[in-house]
């Protein structure tokens, strides 16, 4: 283990009664929740790019972050250096997965051939990392968004070239990504939208999008990669806006375009309150289709417009989350990714456990109340319960397709008005503060 933070220990489960600031309350990986251990319910994974990348620099100010491992260095030395303390991060977080962008491991080079020299270099350290800790790779993916060659999307481009270029990048991050045995591979269309269609033909830009995905879909199988693709709902920013709007507009893209049987979806807090959704709502989107696949970890500040990619700390948000992922089997391929950062006035390295840990005990909260809320049972009965004249008789005759129009008139002349019952919102908001 590397010595960036030799005073601060592996982080322990000490339980709710413990004041130790690097030690877990409610995380205790080990405990046993409907037949699966916190480890493989909530499946953690630590972000490359915050994590390592990120310099507490916003649009009126310069990097705040004290990272001393960093001290002199730039290019490919700075790239190597990170690698060892990253994992020394995960290790002691005892985090199981990590995620990363191919140009935040490694950075880009002069030309494609030097990029592409540049991540090997990387990836032979990520490798002996994974070997050496146990970690392992969540998801890859590839940065399709912040170089200018990239001003007017990838996938999405106008120019054909820029599109090549977006290609070539995918391709070896999936290569890279199926080498270092990820679970998954992460689509985000961060510049596949627009700002304006005056200059945009949106038709055309959908539909080059998906001959994208499907040539990736083609490359994924050429090469023998397992791992499950992912898409990533968000709205705007840094478009105006982006195609993968939300949960249910990626979709209806992935339902027109032949690409529901290969791609799940990966849901962000955040992205979905820029979408004018809860991440509950999203999630139960996802989950009713079939594609849930993934979340990122985040929270955003309601009184701010934009993705401020917050580490999640809200109860309530947490026990939303793993209701759902409960409900729809939990994750698999996927996991409890913290796409999140620590603020631009927490620059101490100490500050980057804190937050982790804060969002690990929010989610193992979350899931201790989540699976106490349905063993109670209280609240799938009710549910239940309201939607019993769907179960018999009419309900079911409709949902069988054995009425028409006809026949549903003539009931309404035979019986009358429905007799509603109330929706009880206050009552159940009451009930899941008893778990609270």
């Amino acid at each position: 283990m590397s010595a960036a933070f030799p005073n601060i220990p592996k982080i322990q489960y000490e339980g709710p009664r413990s004041k130790n600031p690097l030690a877990f309350k409610h995380y205790d990986a080990s405990a046993v929740i409907e037949g699966k251990t916190l480890r493989d319910h909530l499946r953690f994974s630590v972000v490359y790019w915050h994590t390592m990348c990120g310099q507490g620099a916003d649009m009126f100010g310069w990097g705040t972050a004290v990272r001393p491992w960093e001290a002199g260095l730039s290019g490919l030395d700075l790239a190597k250096a990170r690698v060892p303390v990253f994992f020394e991060i995960c290790e002691k977080l005892g985090a199981p997965y990590y995620a990363f962008h191919d140009r935040d491991v490694a950075p880009h080079g002069k030309d494609l051939k030097q990029s592409n020299q540049w991540l090997d270099t990387i990836t032979k350290l990520l490798k002996a990392q994974q070997k050496k800790t146990g970690v392992k790779l969540l998801w890859g993916t590839a940065q399709l968004f912040a170089h200018p060659r990239y001003a007017h999307g990838a996938a999405t481009s106008c120019d054909a070239n820029a599109f090549a270029f977006g290609a070539a990048q995918v391709k070896k991050a999936l290569e890279v990504t199926h080498e270092l045995g990820g679970e998954g591979y992460t689509f985000w269309g961060g510049r596949e939208g627009y700002s304006t269609l005056w200059n945009t033909n949106m038709k055309r830009e959908l539909e080059h999008l998906a001959k994208f995905l499907h040539m990736a879909v083609a490359y994924k199988k050429e090469i023998g990669f397992k791992g499950q693709f992912y898409i990533e709902p968000k709205p705007k920013e840094p478009t105006k806006h982006q195609y993968d709007a939300d949960a249910a507009a990626c979709l209806n893209f992935l339902r027109e375009y032949d690409l529901m049987d290969h791609l799940k979806l990966n849901l962000e807090t955040n992205h979905a309150t820029l979408a004018g959704h809860s991440m509950h709502h999203e999630l139960e989107v996802a989950g009713a289709a079939g594609a849930l696949g993934s979340i990122d970890a985040n929270t955003g500040d309601l009184m701010l417009g934009w993705d401020t990619d917050q580490f999640p700390t809200d109860i309530y948000l947490t026990t939303q989350c793993m209701l759902s992922i409960l409900k729809y089997g939990g994750l698999k391929t996927g996991g409890v990714n913290f796409d999140a950062k620590v603020r631009r006035e927490s620059f101490e390295p100490v500050d980057l456990f804190h937050a982790h840990i804060g969002g690990m005990d929010a989610f193992a909260r979350g899931l201790k109340i989540a699976a106490a809320i349905r063993a109670d049972g209280r609240l799938d009965a009710f549910v239940k319960n309201r939607y019993r004249t769907w179960d018999s008789g009419l309900g079911k005759d409709i949902e069988k397709g054995k009425v028409g129009f006809a026949q549903l008139e003539a009931h309404v002349l035979e019986h009358g008005d429905p007799k509603l019952e109330s929706g009880r919102q206050e009552f159940l908001e009451n009930l899941i503060n008893e778990f609270i």
